[in-house]
């Protein structure tokens, strides 16, 4: 079930809390105007929340999006953890930074196959912290580039202090398009991006991404050397 007209849409996973949030406001009403515009404000918020607004998605092959709206809070060059299996070669960590305005619906950021996904429990740090994408609650994907599979990167869907949720809606095995919907997080969250070994980023710390069509890099670009430094 979803709620969608020409240019606003709500995520599945949205619709249940939208219309009961909805239905409260209208019983609410018949006795208590006041608790019943409360419940009103809290079905706009949560409609705004959820919202799934339709992505211009950049259809150049050698480009890397981002999965998430929101804020550049890291570029830095480390060993992803070995529990996803990624290697042991240093490579770029890029972490989008979402505040609870932000759109929450995640995209892919590259065309592939989902390799293996990884679900860790963990605290619910602030997930501006980036300390908050080893301890905080997790979803790891690991994807083999379709123009090169013998190529690996990885996203994640981090929860923050306010996420409860994660929603992942890919599967092991799956072939996924560039911009695909995958999932959204509840309430406040992260999305970190290793990027495949060499790959240079094309962002830095500030900068606004939007979901699908915000370029992170180039698979084009690549050094066979990355640089010393660990945090840009």
């Amino acid at each position: 079930m979803s709620i969608s007209m020409t240019n606003f849409s709500i995520h599945n996973d949205g619709v249940k809390f939208v219309v009961a949030l909805a239905a409260t406001s209208l019983v609410f009403m018949t006795f208590s105007s006041t608790l019943g515009w409360i419940f009103v404000f809290l079905t706009i918020f949560c409609a705004f929340f959820f919202r799934n607004p339709k992505r211009a998605v950049i259809d150049d092959e050698n480009l890397i999006v981002s999965p998430a709206d929101g804020t550049v809070s890291t570029v830095c060059i480390e060993v992803p953890p070995s529990d996803i299996g990624l290697g042991d070669e240093p490579r770029y960590r890029v972490s989008i930074f979402l505040s609870i305005f932000n759109v929450h619906v995640n995209r892919i950021p590259f065309a592939g196959t989902i390799k293996s996904i990884f679900y860790n429990s963990g605290s619910f740090l602030n997930a501006s912290l980036d300390k908050s994408s080893l301890f905080n609650e997790k979803n790891v994907m690991v994807l083999s580039l379709k123009t090169d599979p013998d190529k690996m990167m990885a996203f994640t869907q981090t929860a923050g202090m306010l996420a409860r949720r994660i929603v992942c809606d890919v599967h092991e095995g799956e072939e996924v398009k560039k911009g695909d919907i995958f999932g959204i997080i509840r309430f406040g969250s992260r999305c970190d991006v290793w990027l495949p070994i060499g790959v240079l980023p094309k962002v830095i710390k500030g900068q606004t991404m939007i979901a699908g069509e915000s370029v992170i890099a180039d698979i084009a670009s690549t050094k066979t050397e990355l640089p010393t430094g660990k945090v840009i």
